[in-house]
């Protein structure tokens, strides 16, 4: 191990190439890297790349749409609020990216075994860190441009903006994500070298601290007492809250005010000159700053990677467990006899993932985000056709985000067990067990935060009681289908010589995984709302509308809704039973 901690006072020894020289390699690397994915996308995974275009297609569209309305609207009103809205939508990616490529880093440069083999090889650390950077911050950053740029061009086309704010976006967006990269790299390499056993202590305080601060910004941002609408009163108390994220210190502030300066058309050339003068100022700030991190990070890397690296490998992790070992002796030990090893799968399955920073740590992220959404929902007095709308899209978007961890991470679990699957065979369980342990612990662990936050947002939309227990036996039939998608699937299509589980989750089955998915969650959503709809369009026809009379109003009565509420038990059965069947006949006679 000194070998690995010392290397950097040994370069002459070991006659490294030049940097240049080093830095083309890893290009072409990267490249050849790119070209095999490519290739192999289109001729394994063409379906998957298709759906992936098309749904991307379809939701920039929508959300260029939605924006060039919110645009259209602030524009008709002369409200001057663009400044503030701007710095705070980046302001909140810019935590999000330095969080979201410290975690990716951190699976990238410390726990892949690629970095194990570059760091056997005469090879520079810093080399070895821009390499699995650029990977990360390209992961990170896709979902920033993916929300960012139908905004950007819908204020550019309602603005008028002139051809150069539409060339300057791209350079913009790139030199803001180096920023929080780099911020989020400085600090995932600083954790992991400098603070040893205390690691997950440091990072359990970040992640409340982050939390703690997401639900005091969006408090203060929405926290006002409920209106009954857009008022001029609700309108100017936003404002100024919103300006707390005006900070001239801030990249979000220099952004914003660069693409606003650049989206200026002034009648005059010289005007024209002078705002793009401006933008161009902004974004060299933004990019000498960008680079002047990125140059840091690399230096921290040269100097703390391989140190951590070793200080990670050589710990061990069992005494970690003790703090929290109560709990799978208490899990293991509850039941009867005969459901002991099931359960003892179960431990298993929850101290894999709990080792796994990217899996617990995404799962919190994105359910702590739909919470801070959900809890926000109070800001408005809704009328009660607007708060079911959005309570039925809200048990939509609950469901696909489950959707997304079952495909990425539950549908791989059982190829995961790869090459050790023979432990398994030894052991006095049966293979049944094996596959309803992962979906007890899909199912549970997808159910608890799933239904606590249908509750949490028909809370804070006044929803009734009775539409509520409709949202909360939707979320557990949600639950359970998907979990029974996802680990059916697995079972009945396993690759048990892929160590990737994102590989696994790229291929066929992974993809057909996702959108038999989706497809259940439209149907479950809309079979739920139909009931609904009818009462609102009888309401809004004044009770003479088709839901009055006949089968119509029977639908949107207690009949109805129980009705509805079968069907989706019958869907919800299908979606559970029926891949689980297939995985476990094909299970049974697996010969790994």
């Amino acid at each position: 191990m000194n070998g690995i901690s010392t290397s950097g006072r040994h370069e002459e020894s070991c006659h490294l190439i030049a940097v240049e020289a080093e830095s083309r390699v890893f290009s072409r690397l990267r490249a050849a890297i790119a070209w095999q994915t490519l290739r192999s996308m289109l001729s394994e995974a063409r379906l998957r790349l298709a759906l992936i275009v098309l749904l991307s297609a379809v939701f920039w569209a929508l959300l260029y749409s939605l924006f060039f309305e919110a645009f259209s609207f602030l524009d008709s009103i002369h409200a001057d609020v663009i400044s503030l809205l701007f710095n705070a939508f980046f302001s909140s990616l810019m935590i999000m990216l330095v969080f979201s490529t410290g975690i990716l880093l951190y699976g990238n440069m410390y726990c892949s075994p690629e970095t194990r083999l570059l760091l056997t090889l005469p090879i520079r650390p810093e080399a070895i860190f821009a390499h699995k950077f650029i990977d990360a911050m390209w992961f990170s950053s896709w979902g920033f441009v993916l929300l960012g740029s139908p905004m950007l061009v819908a204020y550019g086309v309602v603005r008028g903006a002139p051809s150069t704010f539409y060339l300057l976006l791209l350079p913009f967006m790139v030199s803001f994500a180096l920023i929080p990269a780099s911020v989020g790299a400085m600090l995932c390499m600083a954790v992991v070298a400098w603070l040893g056993r205390l690691r997950m202590h440091a990072l359990a305080i970040l992640l409340t601290i982050a939390g703690a601060g997401a639900v005091w910004l969006g408090w203060s941002l929405l926290g006002s007492a409920a209106t009954s609408g857009v008022t001029a009163e609700w309108f100017d108390t936003v404002i100024t809250r919103l300006s707390i994220a005006e900070q001239k210190f801030l990249p979000s502030w220099w952004l914003a005010s660069g693409l606003i300066e650049a989206a200026r058309w002034g009648t005059q050339p010289e005007a024209r000159f002078a705002s793009l003068s401006e933008a161009g100022k902004f974004l060299a700030v933004l990019v000498s700053n960008g680079l002047l991190l990125y140059l840091l990070a690399r230096r921290l890397a040269r100097s703390s990677y391989r140190t951590g690296f070793s200080q990670l490998v050589s710990e061990m992790p069992a005494r970690r467990q003790r703090r929290i070992a109560w709990f799978d002796e208490a899990l293991s030990a509850a039941g009867t006899a005969r459901g002991r090893p099931m359960r003892l799968l179960l431990v298993k399955d929850l101290r894999l993932f709990r080792r796994d920073i990217a899996q617990w740590s995404q799962f919190a992220i994105f359910f702590g985000l739909l919470g801070i959404y959900f809890f926000n929902l109070r800001a408005f007095n809704y009328n009660i056709a607007y708060a079911s709308m959005i309570s039925f899209l809200n048990l939509a978007v609950a469901g696909l985000i489950l959707s997304t961890f079952t495909t990425r991470f539950v549908y791989p679990m059982i190829s995961l067990e790869g090459r050790r699957f023979w432990i398994l065979g030894l052991l006095p369980v049966h293979r049944d067990q094996i596959v309803w342990s992962k979906f007890l612990f899909s199912f549970i662990g997808g159910v608890l935060p799933c239904c606590g936050l249908l509750c949490l947002s028909d809370s804070m939309l006044g929803i009734s009681p009775a539409l509520l227990g409709v949202h909360e036996i939707c979320g557990v039939v949600l639950c359970m289908g998907l979990s029974g998608i996802a680990v059916g699937l697995g079972a009945w299509m396993p690759d048990l010589r892929e160590p990737s589980p994102a590989k696994i989750a790229a291929g066929f089955g992974g993809t057909l995984c996702l959108v038999l998915s989706s497809l259940f969650i439209v149907s479950v959503v809309t079979v739920a709302a139909v009931p609904t709809y009818l009462a609102m369009a009888g309401e809004a026809f004044g009770g003479g509308g088709p839901s009055s009379a006949g089968i119509f109003g029977w639908a949107s009565g207690p009949l109805g809704t129980a009705t509805s509420l079968l069907i989706v038990g019958v869907l919800g059965a299908i979606a559970t039973f029926v891949p689980l069947q297939l995985g476990l006949r094909s299970f049974r006679q697996l010969e790994p």
